[in-house]
């Protein structure tokens, strides 16, 4: 089994280049310093993942993403990174971009939140989207 899963949760949503999603994300975490071991991309509906965020980090709120680390070990990547799609659409038509990058973005924004990058304060909040740009750019495969 890939140490990167993708899992629908109470939507149907068929994720495109799986194979070199898990190559670039992999190469990320390694880019980083970081071990990969473990790590699992949920997709689901705005409802499921504001439920979450009410019952674990106890806002009440919608949100795009929410990541929990698992990992025990310094530099050790085990985690769960769950996924709004009705958002990432939202969000894609917002910003004028393609569903599939806004995606990627997410995506990478999760899992640069698991290499320990912040983005509470605007200095870490800037921080985190040069970083995500920067992946984004070394992205080897289209939307």
């Amino acid at each position: 089994m890939p140490a990167i899963q993708f899992f629908e949760e109470d939507i149907s949503y068929k994720m495109k280049n799986k194979k070199p999603l898990r190559q670039w994300i992999s190469e990320t975490i390694q880019a980083e310093g970081f071990l990969l071991k473990e790590l699992t991309y949920i997709f689901c509906s705005d409802e499921y993942l504001l439920n979450i965020n009410q019952q674990y980090l106890n806002h009440d709120t919608y949100t795009d993403i929410i990541t929990f680390d698992n990992s025990d070990t310094d530099h050790t990547i085990v985690g769960d990174i769950f996924i709004s799609i009705p958002r990432i659409r939202e969000n894609a038509l917002k910003f004028s971009g393609s569903e599939a990058d806004e995606l990627h973005r997410v995506i990478i924004h999760g899992t640069l939140h698991l290499l320990g990058y912040k983005d509470k304060t605007p200095v870490d909040k800037k921080k985190m989207t040069i970083k995500e740009d920067f992946y984004l750019n070394k992205r080897s495969f289209n939307s």
